[in-house]
């Protein structure tokens, strides 16, 4: 099936438009919340308390992973974009009016937060559902370039409406978005998975079994934390007051953030034909280039050139997830895909919030250019350990046994 073909195809053609609006409406928010509590005066002490809060949930992903095997995959999706929408609708409304004390910001974004980390482990394993498994690399590939591309145009769009509009505006853009998404993911029909585990602890300790089953698994999975932790720091924080520090406004940090959505785009399309060897270890490798656009930061480089680093970084995590997420599909079976997804996270977006409340002060002491020196370094020093540990740690039989055994205990 060629990709014109699996886009249009009625069974999965929701899902695609649903990533696309989405995507665009995550643009909108990580411009709004950023620059209108700039405009509304608080420091970037308090603007990382928020995005902190936006992160505390992070353990929900565990019950997110339960919820999307247990349960019709695009129901738990539908209802955790409707909470996203009604909390960013709130934002805004907070924003327009000016009266946006710290303590409800930092509710709503709990609550744009718990919404989600229920999402994001189930999303990953619901193209297993809707394609057979020759067609699912294609698949996932075909969900991040549409989430690419929705990306593009949320952040390209919400730099100038932020900047000629208001902040305000691009928050309920965000909300409505995530409405629409919720529409268009009701018109799927994924099945309820069955399970004879008794109950969700049961559950996560079934999904806990399945991901130790493979070193190489966990492995990936102490990399994409520190990305993750690096990557949220320099977007929601370190980014946008490197640029305000350099006189820079929230339209070039738009132009700049959507630099990656576009290698994402890229990237997404080189993933369809991209069948290595060892897909673990080229992705593991390709990952390190989420450093670049940090280093070149703390080297004080301009807009075009941070830019540069930010759509070859695209260009990478979009090939690194495709390759990431086809390979789980293709070791676990379909009806333990979100929970292993979550035990694979989880310890990034756990340590996220406490990341981003450490990023405001180290910024406001140290600078930008010197914090994002930090992350950038510390993402390539443990890439560098993750491979050591993958090339010389390889899979084994035994593993595979393991596995198999599991597999056999749960099903």
């Amino acid at each position: 099936m060629t990709a014109l073909r699996l886009v249009a195809s009625p069974a999965v053609a929701p899902l695609f438009v649903a990533r696309l609006v989405s995507s665009a409406g995550v643009g909108f928010g990580q411009v709004a919340l950023v620059w209108g509590m700039k405009d509304l005066g608080y420091s970037p002490g308090e603007i990382s308390i928020v995005a902190a809060c936006k992160g505390a949930p992070a353990l929900l992903i565990l019950a997110g992973g339960v919820f999307g095997d247990r349960f019709r995959r695009h129901h738990v999706l539908a209802i955790a974009e409707l909470a996203a929408s009604l909390s960013w609708l709130a934002i805004g409304a907070c924003l327009v009016t000016g009266r946006a004390p710290l303590a409800l910001l930092c509710l709503l974004a709990l609550l744009s937060g718990t919404a989600y980390f229920i999402f994001l482990p189930t999303v990953r394993g619901i193209v297993a559902d809707l394609l057979p498994p020759e067609r699912r690399q294609a698949g996932n590939a075909l969900i991040g370039q549409t989430e690419a591309v929705g990306l593009l145009i949320g952040l390209a769009s919400a730099g100038v409406v932020a900047s000629s509009i208001g902040a305000a505006f691009a928050a309920g853009l965000k909300g409505v978005l995530c409405a629409i998404s919720v529409v268009l993911l009701l018109q799927l029909n994924t099945p309820r998975q069955r399970t004879m585990v008794p109950g969700p602890v049961a559950d996560l300790r079934a999904g806990w079994r399945y991901f130790t089953a493979h070193r190489w698994m966990c492995a990936v999975a102490v990399q994409f934390t520190m990305v993750v932790l690096a990557t949220a720091t320099f977007i929601e924080i370190i980014g946008p007051l490197y640029m305000s520090e350099h006189g820079r406004g929230a339209k070039a940090w738009g132009a700049v953030a959507a630099c990656e959505a576009l290698g994402s785009l890229a990237g997404a399309a080189l993933a369809i034909r991209c069948r290595p060897r060892r897909p673990i270890i080229v992705a593991v490798t390709l990952l390190a280039l989420a450093a670049l656009p940090m280093l070149l930061v703390s080297s004080g480089a301009p807009s075009v050139v941070v830019g540069a680093g930010m759509l070859l970084s695209g260009v990478a995590k979009a090939v690194y997830l495709v390759l990431w997420i086809t390979e789980l599909q293709k070791t676990l079976p379909i009806g333990a895909l979100a929970r292993v997804n979550g035990w694979s996270i989880v310890p990034a977006y756990f340590l996220t919030p406490i990341a981003l409340l450490l990023a405001g002060p180290i910024v406001e002491l140290n600078g930008p250019g010197n914090a994002a020196l930090v992350i950038g370094a510390t993402v390539l020093v443990t890439t560098v350990a993750v491979l050591l540990a993958l090339l010389f740690a390889p899979r084994t039989g035994r593993e595979d046994a393991q596995l198999k055994v599991s597999a056999a205990h749960h099903s």
